[in-house]
């Protein structure tokens, strides 16, 4: 079977490194950038989330869980640097602490094992610069390097005598017979095309199939702050905040990065490009684009102040602050300077729900992957996985 990968992300080399693997499959995988992982996979924090807040019986929940396993089981086998190194999750009062009692909760339901409150001892043992009401230890969680794996993949993909087209975009794909053709070129034809194409899921989608998606992505651009070297001891492992389940944002958190770096962060503030990772990256096309649409509009009215607290964070140091400072009340703005930034493609649908699980849709030999957020990086190769199983085998 020959099979066509459209986005050279994580979740599109997890794909292509699981059907490269059986005899008679040739796939090719078609990235626009210079360089696979160059969005989302190559920007984000470096976490692997193993399952503790997704809603039970979710696709999130699920792919996460058998996700990390199989991603801590890749990294051991070609030897990619990566510590399941565990993160405790902070409540700072009694409504937080219920909050928190639920997300551990839903975590046993999805099957994690060693769940554990702690107690104020053992929490100044493992981080003692971290104020807590109440704490729970994820002894599962852990760092990886993510653009380690994706070179990885890319090279068993090549090795397995498949393809990746760097700096080729896709312009025009045509179907005759049943047999997929990109960009004019008659002399490879595909059985099936794959859309792993993130921040472009949507457009992708009714661009190539002609039909209307009841959706759209929407860009939020998750801004970090750098620990400054004198200030690293103040984190040796992994701080979240317990997450607000209305969103699918974990809020601002503490992540030792997997080569030595402190990272805190992120917010979420709307994008003003799909691919803006600064605030001067602007594209008022595709700003007109989402800022008409009626689930951004309803979304916004739903949740201004959220939205609104959120912008705050990114005009204002001092505002970023204050939100780490809920965690680690000692941290001062000399401790910290501006980092990196990523942006996460996150689908609303038409009501204004931000969309909470992971969703493909298919038309005819077309699959195409509309929402896969975090923890797709974590989950890339149990995504793979399900998309075989119940979209092409």
């Amino acid at each position: 079977m020959n099979i066509a990968i459209v986005g050279g992300g994580i979740v599109g080399l997890a794909l292509g490194y699981k059907l490269s693997r059986v005899k008679g499959n040739k796939v090719h995988i078609y990235e626009k950038e210079k360089d696979v992982g160059y969005h989302q996979s190559g920007r984000n924090s470096g976490v692997l989330h193993c399952g503790l807040s997704y809603k039970p019986g979710s696709l999130k929940a699920k792919l996460a869980v058998s996700g990390i396993k199989q991603m801590v089981k890749y990294c051991n086998y070609y030897k990619i640097n990566h510590d399941v190194c565990g993160k405790v999750v902070i409540a700072n009062n009694e409504n937080e602490a219920k909050l928190l009692e639920n997300t551990a909760h839903r975590g046993n339901l999805n099957g994690l094992k060693g769940l554990k409150y702690l107690s104020k001892r053992e929490l100044k043992d493992r981080e003692p610069f971290v104020s807590s009401y109440k704490t729970l230890l994820v002894p599962e969680e852990g760092i990886v390097d993510y653009k380690g794996v994706m070179m990885s993949m890319k090279e068993n993909i090549i090795n397995s005598g498949g393809k990746v087209f760097l700096d080729t975009k896709i312009e025009k794909v045509e179907e005759n017979k049943n047999l997929i053709f990109i960009n004019n070129n008659l002399s490879i034809s595909y059985n099936i095309i794959i859309y792993t194409t993130g921040l472009q899921s949507d457009i992708n989608y009714k661009k190539f199939t002609k039909k209307k998606l009841n959706a759209k992505i929407v860009p939020f651009r998750g801004e970090y702050y750098t620990l400054e070297e004198h200030a690293k001891n103040l984190v040796n492992h992994l701080v979240y905040p317990v997450g607000n389940p209305k969103f699918p944002f974990l809020g601002v958190h503490f992540t030792r990065m997997i080569n030595g770096d402190r990272e805190v962060g992120p917010n979420a503030v709307l994008a003003f490009k799909r691919e803006g990772y600064k605030n001067t990256d602007i594209s008022i096309i595709e700003m007109f684009d989402y800022l008409t649409y009626p689930g951004f509009l309803k979304f916004i009215g739903k949740n201004f102040l959220f939205s609104l607290n959120e912008f705050s964070t990114s005009l204002l140091k001092s505002s970023f602050l204050k939100k780490t400072q809920k965690l680690i009340p000692d941290i001062s703005s000399s401790d910290i300077k501006s980092g990196p930034a990523g942006v996460r493609a996150q689908g609303i649908d038409y009501r204004g729900n931000l969309m909470m699980d992971f969703e493909i849709k298919t038309v005819k030999n077309q699959i195409h992957v509309i929402n896969a957020p975090s923890p797709a990086a974590t989950s890339a190769l149990s995504i793979a996985d399900y998309i075989i199983e119940n979209y092409i085998s």
